[in-house]
């Protein structure tokens, strides 16, 4: 892929599909606004490959093949306005809504304590049928058009839970040592290049750490991400942290000042010193001094950004035209009410200040 800049928008949980994942039209310009606003490349919020992969209501899916128009539509509207989308795919494992899936949820192993249902161990057939779900869902991307998909292996969804000693206690070939653990995604991805052959991008997030006690270390990181480089991974997203972080997560909430931004910079220099692979990094980053440091200094190659966009779709035709003041999103999280209440996303702090605005302007007679 050719980007017209470094910026990208990282997968974000939109809350704006139907209740089966297939997409819609607020969908669709949400991804237009996008465009319009200048960002490099667009990644999708994370979407389901099998239904008892489900993380939340109004989830965007990629499960099966009639939701492909629905895809279609959203690359089309892209492609149109001359952006580049990729399509995040993704299983939540242990963190799948038993409420939505009417499954008990499946985890490389049957630890409790982190969720309120206790999973269930996947069985060798389960594994099975789940690598063959992430490489139809990838052809089903490449059939709506999309430039690309992303492999979501952070976060705690169900391929950073096989990666992360806390979470996969398994004693079989995807258990024990991290080149183990890595097993499966290596099984994807061989799964994934037999469907889309080798010129469609793929590209992968994960963890640098889980901030879980005995959770993934970034050193095990960056052996897996050696791994995946000698498997011909495209490029590799850095990020970090769990549901079950807590208050080992990384600052996420209160970005202030400059030294609190890209709070996973030290990782992603790490991995630039040990790999060729392009690594694009997330977490924080609200200025664009900042990120052209990180490009400049060999930290990362690409700049990610999530909760910035969503206040300001248009952040970085704003800094290309000459506006460098910071991302004004305050970090405050309260993006996460409307999706929940299933008003979609948006920014809860400027749609405030545009309805005080509107009170305040005089009506016309």
């Amino acid at each position: 892929m050719v980007l017209s800049n470094r910026f990208v928008r990282s997968a974000t949980w939109e809350g704006m599909a139907d209740e089966d994942g297939a997409c819609t039209p607020r969908l669709v310009n949400l991804m237009k606004k996008l465009v319009n606003g200048g960002v490099g490349m667009i990644i999708t919020g994370h979407a389901y490959v099998q239904r008892n992969g489900q993380a939340g209501p109004w989830q965007l899916g990629v499960y099966d093949d009639r939701l492909i128009p629905g895809l279609a539509r959203m690359t089309d509207a892209v492609h149109e306005k001359g952006g580049m989308i990729v399509l995040q795919l993704a299983h939540a494992g242990m963190f799948a809504d038993p409420r939505l899936t009417g499954k008990v949820p499946l985890a490389p192993s049957d630890i409790a304590g982190f969720t309120a249902t206790p999973p269930q161990e996947m069985a060798p057939h389960q594994i099975k049928s789940l690598i063959q779900a992430f490489g139809k869902a990838a052809k089903r991307a490449q059939t709506a058009g999309f430039d690309g998909i992303q492999l979501h292996a952070a976060h705690g969804y169900l391929l950073s839970q096989f990666l992360s000693p806390a979470f996969n206690r398994r004693n079989d070939k995807y258990g024990g040592n991290s080149v183990n653990r890595a097993h499966i995604l290596i099984e994807v991805l061989r799964e994934i290049r037999s469907r889309v052959g080798d010129a469609f991008p793929v590209l992968i997030k994960i963890n640098v750490q889980d901030y879980v006690d005995g959770g993934l270390t970034t050193e095990e990181a960056l052996t897996i991400g050696i791994l995946l480089q000698e498997e011909g991974i495209d490029a590799i997203e850095l990020s970090g942290g769990t549901g079950a972080s807590g208050k080992f997560r990384p600052v996420r909430t209160g970005i202030s000042k400059k030294e609190d931004e890209a709070y996973f910079k030290d990782a992603g220099a790490a991995f630039k010193s040990r790999l060729e692979v392009p690594i694009m990094l997330v977490g924080g980053i609200r200025s664009f001094r900042v990120a052209q440091q990180i490009v400049k200094d060999g930290i990362a190659d690409y700049i990610c950004m999530s909760r910035p966009l969503i206040r300001e779709p248009g952040l970085i035709k704003r800094w290309r035209l000459g506006d460098r003041r910071k991302a004004t999103c305050r970090s405050d999280n309260r993006c996460f009410i409307p999706i929940r209440n299933g008003k979609g996303l948006f920014c809860v702090v400027e749609h405030e200040l545009k309805t005080r605005r509107k009170k305040a302007s005089p009506k016309k007679e």
